[in-house]
């Protein structure tokens, strides 16, 4: 199950059009996230990623800049808080 996941991963990577932008909200796209996750820990991490990332990888995230430290962090829709590293560069321009 892990080998067949990991593959469907592979299959997107070369079906996606090389040009299009990404819209993942995260530094490290959605697909390669799951991807490590899948690899080392297995078939069901994976998949635990992969539903973590599909329902808070959309609209619905707020930025925010802590006044003290100037960090900008990312809140999630489960209402998770992400760090400015592991935020896209494209949001945070």
């Amino acid at each position: 199950m892990k080998y067949i996941l990991l593959g469907l991963i592979k299959m997107y990577w070369s079906l996606k059009p090389k040009n299009k932008l990404p819209k993942c909200i995260f530094r490290k796209s959605c697909s390669h996230f799951v991807y490590e996750v899948t690899k080392s820990k297995g078939f069901f991490g994976g998949l635990k990623a992969l539903v973590y990332r599909f329902k808070n990888c959309r609209y619905g995230f707020e930025l925010l800049k802590k006044p003290i430290t100037d960090n900008v962090i990312m809140i999630l829709p489960n209402g998770d808080e992400i760090s400015e590293d592991k935020i896209a560069k494209w949001l945070l321009k």
